[in-house]
């Protein structure tokens, strides 16, 4: 029985330090890889930004404003209310007194489509939308000014049906916002890359971008039909492959500003993550078992008592580990903080872990201040 132990924990270091080379490779690939060239300002389509709020998020206005500084011919910006008393509306308010001139409308979505009151949103907002070209992103989301000549060239492309961004986490104080942060510069982000190379391109969008046609919307149903998904950027993904488009990754990369998490609320978002990528993709949920590089490489060490050829595949796996995170931190999402924050990587990659298993049983989740039950990839309030 120990000698399977040992060789378990031999093939999991061995399995995922080959992983952080594919993830190595993948990120240099994307990063090589030419972006579409930005037609004129004459061929570009209009374009709606559709924007769900709900309460306010760190350096919301900062990241609500870098959409009306857009180097784009014509677009406009609906926000939309499902409470007419969030605070989210003084925000709105206030950036509609500084860019007068801009296509910028609160919209009332006060009808429930759904557990998801994120889509309910969205649905509402297409309805209202003057524009065929849709853009949905999250309010903490900062953009760089030719953000939507990046994404708008690539969805002019042919068969393609969705437009997603990676994103780089920009941390608050705390440690569990660095701790976060750290996770999506070296294995978020990553998990994306590699998924792209290895499932011959993507299947899902991400959150921080998703822009579409309406026309491609309303063959998947709209947005109604994902009413009751966690996950709805990848179900939306999903339906739109299924219709033989494609989705693809822009090489705009956007800031995501996250909250003063205080250790128990990180471990909560990570476990909510955790158990929305299990019920959505469980079979890529296993397969990141073989991702935990250094938690394997550990358990190999101490299986072993410290044999010297244990200690060196040690080292290389840390070595690996080291560069795949560098790499994709900084050479693809310019993450300026990856160096000052590698001292962290070996605690980060143990939680990892933890959560990991803690995502592997039970579906309850807690998400913006509700308790659901997750079914089958979807949202059940708890009674």
């Amino acid at each position: 029985m120990n000698h399977l132990f040992r060789d378990t924990a031999l093939v999991g270091t061995l399995a995922s330090t080959g992983y952080c080379v594919v993830a190595i490779w993948a990120a240099i690939r994307f990063a090589r890889t030419p972006a579409t060239p930005t037609p004129s300002s004459p061929d570009l389509p209009p374009l709606s930004i559709l924007k769900p709020l709900k309460g306010t998020d760190p350096q919301m206005y900062e990241a609500l404003r870098s959409h009306c500084l857009q180097n784009y011919p014509q677009y406009e910006i609906l926000f939309g209310i499902s409470d007419p008393h969030d605070p989210a509306i003084t925000v709105v308010e206030q950036l509609r007194r500084e860019f007068p001139d801009h296509a910028i409308q609160l919209v009332p979505c006060e009808r429930v489509l759904g557990a998801n009151g994120k889509v309910s949103s969205l649905a509402q907002l297409a309805a209202v939308a003057k524009y065929d070209c849709l853009l949905v992103n999250d309010s903490d989301i900062r953009v760089e000014r030719e953000y939507l000549r990046a994404v708008v060239s690539e969805l002019q492309q042919a068969d393609v049906g969705l437009v997603t961004c990676l994103y780089r986490g920009i941390s608050s104080a705390t440690m569990g916002s660095k701790f976060e942060s750290l996770g999506i510069s070296t294995d978020f982000a990553a998990g994306v890359l590699v998924a792209r190379e290895i499932e011959g391109g993507l299947r899902f969008g991400l959150g921080s971008t998703l822009a579409l046609r309406r026309s491609d919307l309303e063959a998947i149903g709209g947005f109604e039909v994902i009413a009751d998904y966690l996950a709805d950027d990848y179900e939306l993904g999903q339906r739109i492959t299924k219709k033989n488009l494609k989705v693809v990754l822009a090489h705009a990369i956007v800031d995501s500003f996250l909250p003063a998490y205080g250790f128990s609320e990180f471990f909560s978002h990570q476990l909510r993550w955790a158990r929305t990528i299990r019920a959505s993709r469980p079979g890529g949920y296993a397969g990141l078992l073989l991702t935990f590089t250094l938690p394997w490489a550990l358990l190999n060490l101490v299986l072993t008592r410290g044999a010297e050829w244990a200690v060196t595949l040690f080292g290389v796996a840390l070595l690996i580990r080291i560069v795949m995170a560098s790499t994709v931190g900084k050479l693809v999402l310019n993450d300026r903080e990856i160096f000052r924050s590698l001292w962290l990587l070996p605690i980060r990659d143990l939680l990892a872990l933890v959560l990991w298993m803690g995502g592997l049983a039970g579906g309850k989740i807690v998400w913006r201040g509700e308790t659901f039950h997750l079914r089958d990839g979807k949202l059940q309030r708890a009674r």
